[in-house]
């Protein structure tokens, strides 16, 4: 085996194994914890900036709209982590994008817009899990490829085809579930025909955008809305051939809460297309960039809306 296969192996091996043993983890924290709180509500939350504010809005306006309490147990790692926490009624409520849980959860293709992924998954997630959505937040976090914006301009690069010319001099940086995702690198990198210098570096998803920019990597697969892409000067390169599906972000909510708790259900309806593509951004920047605290940055924009006081 040459060297460069060794290597990716191995990176490959250890997130693998950095995954499984994060999801064992997990799994036994939650299962320490009964299932049945008919007193609260419990929101869950990914381990990334964007999921915690999605969170902290529905725990908020939750709040805010009923006399239940609600119970935030937010950073459970990744989306396989949530989806088994919710199924097992160890939380109600997360948010998620349409297209991860079309993709990675139903296993199914991406192909339809907006409206109709959203559909298919309201409807497979409610006659086979026992799940519904909530109606979309009003952004779509779609997977951005991002490259230092000085590079965009240099190169006069503005989509991913163009930029498939010049990988193979680039170092890639990736987070462990882009690795893994069937809407991923592998199929990523077979639609543009992408090739890099090394396998790529499998990083915390924190770390990807201040990697680029100090030049330990040259690319990344960071989210459409995060705050530091204008903030550090990066470019997100347009997805040209249309390999990713929509991911509008939605909440998932277990159908029985929605049952015992309609006043749940019309809060969560309340923040349907409140949030556009620059408010995610900025609500993003405010905790990445300024170093806000996540409540007070929720409330106020709850408050901006005129769902909160």
């Amino acid at each position: 085996m040459k060297p460069d296969r060794q290597l990716r192996g191995c990176e490959l091996f250890e997130a693998r194994r950095c995954t499984l043993l994060c999801m064992i983890v997990v799994a036994l924290l939650l299962s320490s914890c009964a299932p049945s709180h008919p007193d609260r509500i419990v929101v869950g939350s990914k381990n990334f900036t964007e999921s915690l504010i999605l969170g902290e809005l529905l725990a908020q306006q939750i709040e805010a709209h009923s006399r239940l309490k609600v119970e935030r147990r937010f950073y459970l790692a990744g989306t396989y982590i949530c989806q088994q926490a919710l199924l097992a009624g160890r939380i109600d409520i997360y948010p998620e994008y349409t297209g991860t849980a079309l993709t990675a959860i139903l296993k199914q293709q991406g192909g339809g817009d907006k409206a109709e992924v959203y559909r298919r998954v309201k409807s497979e997630y409610e006659a086979r899990l026992g799940l519904t959505l909530g109606p979309p937040f009003g952004f779509n976090d779609t997977f951005a490829m991002e490259i230092r914006g000085e590079d965009a301009r240099r190169l006069s690069l503005k989509t991913l085809s163009q930029a498939a010319a010049f990988a193979s001099n680039w170092r890639a940086g990736f987070g462990y579930e882009f690795m893994e995702r069937p809407d991923g690198y592998t199929g990523l990198a077979a639609a543009y025909g992408l090739r890099f210098a090394a396998p790529p570096r499998i990083m915390d998803l924190g770390l990807l955008a201040p990697a680029l920019k100090d030049h330990q990597i040259d690319i990344a697969a960071g989210n459409a809305t995060d705050g530091l892409i204008p903030a550090l000067d990066l470019f997100a390169l347009e997805d040209d051939r249309h390999y990713f599906p929509p991911y509008e972000a939605v909440a998932v909510v277990r159908q029985q809460i929605e049952q015992q708790h309609p006043e749940v259900a019309q809060s969560i309806a309340e923040l349907g297309g409140k949030i556009s593509d620059q408010e995610m951004q900025q609500l993003n920047y405010a905790l990445d960039g300024q170093h806000r605290d996540v409540k007070e940055v929720a409330h106020e924009f709850l408050r901006s809306k005129g769902l909160v006081r």
